[in-house]
C-alpha cells in the first residue's frame, strides 16, 4: 500500500509537472516569444524594421487595427492613421514608419521614417512623391499619442467592444480570446492610461506640436526621468540623408551631439525603445544606410539661366554658412548673431548632456558626445527644397518668405498640405485646400517665433527669385 501510494503521488507530481511545462510553454509562445523582424533591403528596413520600441511601448496589432474604426470621431479626419499625417504605401499593411514584431502577439511600435520621410505632390490630384530620409512635413507624433491615449480613456475601449471589433477582420482561437479578454486589452488600456497620466502629462503645459515637429522633451522627462524644467523644446523635423558628407557637422538643430550613431540611439529611445530593448544590429544598418543616402533631387523643371544667376548670389552671400566646405557650415552660429526663436536651445542645457553622458554607463553603446551650445547650427542645404517650411521650428513656410525681413514673413499659415509651390519653393501653405489639409501655425505662439535669420533679406526681387532658383539645384 505504502509503494502503492508513492507511486500515485509521483504520477500526480509527474502530470503537475507536465500540465505546469505545457502551460508555461503555452505561456511563453503566446507572451513572450520573439520573432525577428528582418527586411533584405536596408530601404525597407529603414521603412517598416524595428528600432526596439515593440516590447516596451508596442501596442497590440490587433487592438491599433480597430481604433480608428471604432473611435472615429478621436481622429483630426476620416482616413484612419493617414489623418494623422502617415504615410501609406499602396499594398503595405502598415504605414511607412510604423513595425510590427512579434513579441508573444503582434505589437506595433514606431521607428526613425514616421518622422523622416517627406511627401510632395505637383497638383492636389497627383500620387505624392516619398523622399526617405526627409522631414516629414505632414506626420503628427503628439497628435498620434493623444489618439491612443483618448481611445483607452474611453469607456468603450473594453473587452467586449474591442473583441467584437477584432472578430470582424481576425477569427481568434478560444485560447486568445481569454488572452485579450482578460490580460492584453486591460493591460493595454492601463498602460495608454498610465503615459497619458504620467509619462506625457508635461505635454498638456505646452504648445501643441503640429504635423511634421515634435518637442525635445521626451530625451530629459521620459527617457532619462529628470524634473520637468517647464522648457519647451518645439522643434521641426530634420533630412538625415547624405551623411556621410556630413561627417564632423554638430547634429541636430542646436548641435547636440558630434556623432551620427548616438543621435539615431537617442532618436529610439524617445520613440519608446529602452536600453535593455535597442536594437542595435538593426540601428547600426540604418545609420550605415543613412551615410550613402542621396539627397532628395528636385523634381520639377528649373529654369538653368535663373539658377546660374543665383548660384553667384548663393556663393557670395550663403556658402560659407551652409555649402559643403563653407567656413561655418555644420558649426554653431551663436544666438547674438542668428537671432531666432531661443526655446530649443534654451531647453537643452549642458545639465542635460551631462545626464545623457551618463545614462548607459556599461553599455558597449554608451553615450560619450552629448553637448549643449548657445546658438544653432549652419546647416548644408543639399535638398533644402524638401525641408520646408524652414528655420529650425519650422516657422517660414517657404524659401522666398524666408528672404523676407520677419515682418514680411507669415503671422499664420498653414502645415501638412504637400502640394509643392514652385515659384516659392516650399509647400503652399495658404488658401482654402491648404486651410481644409493643413494644420494652422502661429508665429506668436511661444516657441514658434520666425524672428532671426536677416540674411538675403537686402536682396532685390529679381536677386531672391534667382537664388531660390538655383537652391532648388542643391
Amino acid at each position: 500500500m505504502r509503494k502503492s501510494k508513492r507511486k500515485r503521488i509521483a504520477i500526480t507530481v509527474i502530470v503537475i509537472l507536465v500540465i505546469a511545462g505545457i502551460l508555461g510553454a503555452l505561456g511563453w509562445y503566446k507572451l513572450f516569444r520573439r520573432v525577428p523582424l528582418h527586411y533584405a533591403s536596408a530601404d525597407e528596413h529603414f521603412k517598416y524594421g524595428s528600432v526596439g520600441a515593440e516590447e516596451p511601448s508596442g501596442v497590440p496589432y490587433l487592438i491599433w487595427l480597430v481604433l480608428p474604426r471604432m473611435f472615429p470621431e478621436k481622429l483630426p479626419g476620416p482616413g484612419g492613421y493617414t489623418a494623422l499625417g502617415a504615410v501609406w504605401e499602396e499594398g503595405r499593411e502598415l504605414p511607412v514608419g510604423f513595425t510590427k514584431m512579434t513579441i508573444g502577439f503582434p505589437r506595433v511600435a514606431v521607428n526613425c521614417a514616421a518622422c523622416h520621410t517627406t511627401t510632395v505632390r505637383m497638383t492636389a490630384k497627383d500620387k505624392p512623391l516619398m523622399f526617405p530620409g526627409g522631414p516629414s512635413s505632414r506626420f503628427m507624433p503628439q497628435a498620434y499619442l493623444r489618439f491612443l491615449f483618448a481611445c483607452a480613456s474611453d469607456p468603450r475601449f473594453n473587452p467586449d467592444n474591442i473583441l467584437n471589433e477584432i472578430e470582424r477582420v481576425q477569427k481568434l482561437s478560444f485560447i486568445d480570446r481569454v488572452l485579450y479578454r482578460h490580460l492584453i486589452i486591460p493591460q493595454t488600456k492601463k498602460t495608454l492610461v498610465k503615459q497619458a497620466q504620467e509619462d506625457y502629462k508635461w505635454m498638456n503645459s505646452r504648445p501643441d506640436w503640429g504635423p511634421g515637429r515634435t518637442d525635445m522633451n521626451p530625451f530629459q522627462l521620459i527617457v532619462m526621468r529628470l524634473p520637468d524644467n517647464g522648457t519647451i523644446g518645439s522643434t521641426d523635423m530634420m533630412a538625415i540623408w547624405n551623411q556621410k558628407a556630413h561627417e564632423g557637422f554638430l547634429r541636430h538643430s542646436d548641435g547636440l551631439n558630434s556623432t551620427l550613431i548616438e543621435p539615431v540611439l537617442s532618436a529610439a529611445l524617445a520613440a519608446g525603445a529602452t536600453k535593455k530593448s535597442l536594437d542595435i544590429d538593426g540601428l547600426n544598418r540604418v545609420n550605415q544606410w543613412l551615410l550613402d543616402l542621396p539627397s532628395a533631387k528636385y523634381p520639377f523643371a528649373i529654369d538653368q539661366t535663373l539658377a546660374a544667376r543665383g548660384s553667384e548670389i548663393y556663393n557670395n552671400q550663403c556658402a560659407s554658412c551652409h555649402a559643403f566646405g563653407g567656413a561655418t557650415t555644420g558649426k554653431i552660429v551663436p544666438i547674438e548673431e542668428v537671432k531666432t526663436d531661443p526655446h530649443r536651445m534654451n531647453h537643452w542645457p549642458q545639465s542635460a548632456a551631462d545626464s545623457f553622458n551618463k545614462y548607459a554607463d556599461g553599455y558597449p553603446w554608451a553615450f560619450r558626445a552629448f553637448r549643449s551650445s548657445k546658438g544653432y547650427v549652419a546647416l548644408s542645404l543639399d535638398g533644402v527644397w524638401a525641408r520646408a517650411p524652414y528655420l529650425h521650428n519650422g516657422s517660414v513656410p517657404t524659401l522666398l518668405d524666408l528672404l523676407e525681413p520677419p515682418e514680411n514673413r507669415p503671422k499664420v499659415f498653414y502645415r501638412a498640405y504637400d502640394v509643392y509651390d514652385q515659384e516659392r519653393v516650399g509647400f503652399i501653405s495658404r488658401g482654402r485646400e491648404a486651410e481644409r489639409e493643413g494644420w494652422r501655425y502661429d508665429v506668436s505662439v511661444t516657441g514658434n517665433s520666425n524672428e532671426g535669420h536677416l540674411w538675403g533679406t537686402t536682396l532685390t526681387a529679381e536677386e531672391k527669385r534667382a537664388l531660390v532658383e538655383f537652391m532648388k539645384t542643391l
